[in-house]
């Protein structure tokens, strides 16, 4: 009783203050005190959480790995901050709005753990990672090894930089998922170099299984021999508990709409201090090789409402706790897939061991195609999942987030069970 009355009456005074605070201060540390001392499987507390997100109730969305929904109170201040624009545009947006960037951006380099000058605002991962391999000088001949299981738009934008200037990419080309030795994944990267290898670009978590890679160690060794690193973090950004300096990376991006809860096409690029300078910027900028981050934000007329409103999906991320957050999303994919990881016809591309792990999962029934099983949940049962083939992937990625119920996976548990006996 004590435990209950103490969860209902800490979520009653952060309700209470219905988050009133001054326009651009994305900061409640005495909120963030409070959360902390709530038990951290407590089921009133996410109860509370799904209570923040306007899901619906007729369909069980796991296909957050494509895009996450905003919680109550960004769908708010997004719905404000566009009502107030309206009044007057040109003045509310460019002489109040815009003045709020910057205290943005020192917040989300704090969450970030590097300082607010390597931190640019976008729309996306793949805006800010196509900033960098597009500015980077890079001459015919130069090498970039890449995987063939990173994300297409980033292949896409290198095999551009091929066709269009002459590199040379190198693939590493053989990935056994779930990979769980960091000696081998680096060994695929680091012989894939050769002295003319300026660039690895390496993606945190791969989208396509869940799969967590060492980036740390990758980009270590990879600098021992002299090349520069990008890191696509689209699915590791507000998910998993780390800061940009731990990987030890010259360039990064994620999509703040994925895992941060963020408004719909924001995101976040990092740009290692003494890099900027070398990286021209990908739109116009009256100093396109300076070496002030805010040239990568030259974007012309915005959304000034979604980039204030990010503030607020900040707010909600640390009340949760990153740490408690990650272990959360571990244990709800680990509730559904651990009646199956001893099925004889089920194979999963994701990983159990925890550092190779994250929120989302990938699930191959043998002897099936993956988009009978996609068209399976959806029809009978309303489950939102997404079908990946993709490579040597032939399977259903399955992503629950913070509001998901452990109802609602057991749901999923007795519809794949379903689709296994008629299949």
């Amino acid at each position: 009783m004590y435990r209950r009355d103490f969860v209902k009456h800490s979520l009653q005074a952060i309700a209470a203050t219905g988050f009133t605070h001054s326009l651009f201060d994305t900061t409640h540390y005495e909120d963030e005190k409070l959360m902390s001392e709530i038990p951290e499987n407590d089921p009133d507390f996410w109860a509370w959480v799904r209570e923040s997100y306007t899901i619906s109730p007729n369909v069980i969305n796991l296909n957050n790995g494509g895009v996450c929904p905003m919680p109550k109170m960004t769908q708010d201040a997004l719905d404000k901050y566009i009502r107030f624009s309206n009044e007057a545009p040109s003045y509310y947006m460019w002489r109040i709005l815009d003045a709020g960037r910057e205290a943005l951006r020192d917040n989300l380099a704090h969450m970030a753990g590097c300082s607010a000058e390597e931190i640019a605002i976008n729309r996306n991962s793949t805006e800010g990672l196509n900033t960098v391999i597009f500015g980077l000088n890079l001459s015919q001949g130069d090498e970039v090894v890449l995987n063939r299981y990173d994300y297409p738009n980033m292949i896409n934008a290198w095999k551009q930089r091929e066709k269009r200037d002459g590199i040379i990419l190198r693939w590493v080309e053989e990935m056994n998922f779930p990979e769980e030795d960091d000696d081998k994944i680096v060994e695929k990267y680091l012989e894939k170099m050769t002295s003319r290898t300026k660039v690895v670009h390496i993606t945190h978590v791969i989208n396509w299984t869940g799969q967590v890679l060492p980036v740390q160690k990758i980009a270590r060794a990879a600098r021992n021999r002299g090349a520069e690193i990008i890191v696509d973090a689209a699915h590791s950004f507000g998910q998993i508990d780390f800061k940009i300096p731990d990987l030890e990376c010259d360039y990064f991006a994620t999509s703040l709409h994925k895992w941060l809860c963020a408004p719909f096409g924001s995101g976040l690029m990092y740009v290692r201090k003494e890099k900027i300078p070398a990286v021209w910027a990908l739109l116009s900028s009256n100093e396109p090789d300076g070496s002030d981050i805010r040239k990568f934000e030259s974007l012309g007329t915005r959304s000034f409402a979604s980039e204030m409103a990010i503030g607020y999906s900040l707010n909600f991320h640390h009340l949760i706790g990153t740490k408690r957050k990650e272990q959360r999303l571990r244990y709800l994919k680990n509730h559904w897939c651990s009646h199956f990881k001893d099925h004889p016809r089920v194979h999963f591309y994701n990983s159990f061991v925890n550092e190779y792990e994250s929120a989302l999962a990938n699930i191959h029934i043998k002897g099936a195609d993956a988009t009978e099983l996609e068209n399976h949940l959806w029809n009978k049962y309303k489950i939102h999942t997404v079908a990946i083939k993709w490579e040597s992937i032939n399977g259903v990625r399955i992503t629950p987030n913070v509001y998901t119920t452990e109802r609602e996976l057991d749901k999923l548990v007795m519809a794949i069970e379903d689709f296994i006996k008629k299949s």
